[in-house]
């Protein structure tokens, strides 16, 4: 991969990431407070810790791309007790996350990266782990919403609590 390549594919998957946070955003909103404790069964994660770990593992992701070396450790502390506070913390990490990926060189980009022994990608393919991972939880916690006493926004199209009508 060149560095010159590296760079144009960057630009289109923090476009993508930057577009799909707002799509995320919306759909964390939609979780009631009353029903952030919403499991569908005793194995999944509640809604609250979904919309927590869509977010906290998103930031982080973007910022040990930038870093170019990943950790399992926990970043950001504790998990916070409300949606709001998730949407408060996304408000306040996610901007910053992805101005570190922005900034990566070419050279930085292309250069491989190990990830825990299962990858050894350019840098910048994990920018699309990053959406990819982001975009395939989401799913989840949008399935959760009707059940946890929310509406279901549009996501990539209109729902029935929120049809889409084209713009005038």
């Amino acid at each position: 991969m060149t560095p010159d390549f590296a760079t144009a594919l960057r630009d289109i998957r923090c476009a993508g990431l930057q577009w799909e946070m707002a799509t995320t955003r919306k759909v964390i909103a939609a979780i009631p407070e009353a029903g952030r404790d919403y499991r569908p069964d005793s194995k999944s994660r509640s809604a609250l810790e979904l919309a927590w770990h869509i977010v906290a593992s998103e930031v982080q992701m973007l910022h040990e791309t930038a870093e170019m070396k990943f950790s399992m450790d926990d970043r950001y502390g504790p998990m916070p007790d409300s949606v709001a506070g998730v949407l408060a913390f996304y408000d306040q990490h996610f901007p910053r996350a992805l101005e570190a990926a922005r900034a990566m060189s070419g050279e930085q980009l292309a250069t491989p990266v190990d990830f825990f022994g299962a990858f050894n990608y350019p840098a910048v393919v994990y920018l699309a782990f990053a959406e990819s991972h982001s975009i395939h939880h989401r799913g989840q916690l949008s399935a959760y919403l009707r059940a946890a006493g929310g509406k279901v926004p549009a996501i990539y199209g209109g729902s029935a609590d929120e049809p889409w009508s084209p713009p005038a």
